[in-house]
């Protein structure tokens, strides 16, 4: 998974339960695509210490993962969901309609949360 993806989805899951010191340094970082040295400017820290404290974040985001693993699980579900949407469509043609149409909707609904 390319990086600022991972740290995106693990910040997703994950976020809230950094400081609000490291939620807004990392949000700076991972979802507005600041600079370390405006970050630092910005926090009166100096550039290393932005990179130290994003280093920090992405190994306490990627322990909460380990231990959680709902990250893992969100992409079993959404790939079990992207299943069902398959099967309905291929069941379709010789299923109850109306049941088929059902699973779609609800599949549709599924993957776009």
């Amino acid at each position: 998974m390319e990086k600022i993806v991972e740290q995106g989805l693990l910040y997703d899951f994950y976020g809230e339960l950094l400081t609000d010191h490291q939620r807004a340094v990392y949000e700076d970082v991972v979802l507005r695509d600041y600079s370390l040295s405006e970050i630092a400017k910005e926090q009166g820290i100096s550039r290393q210490g932005v990179h130290d404290l994003i280093r920090r974040c992405d190994r306490l985001l990627q322990g909460y993962e380990e231990k959680l693993g709902l990250v893992a699980r969100f992409y079993g579900t959404k790939k079990r969901v992207e299943e069902i949407h398959r099967l309905s469509g291929e069941f379709s043609r010789t299923s109850d309609p109306a049941l088929i149409r059902e699973i779609e909707r609800l599949s549709n609904e599924i993957l776009e949360l």
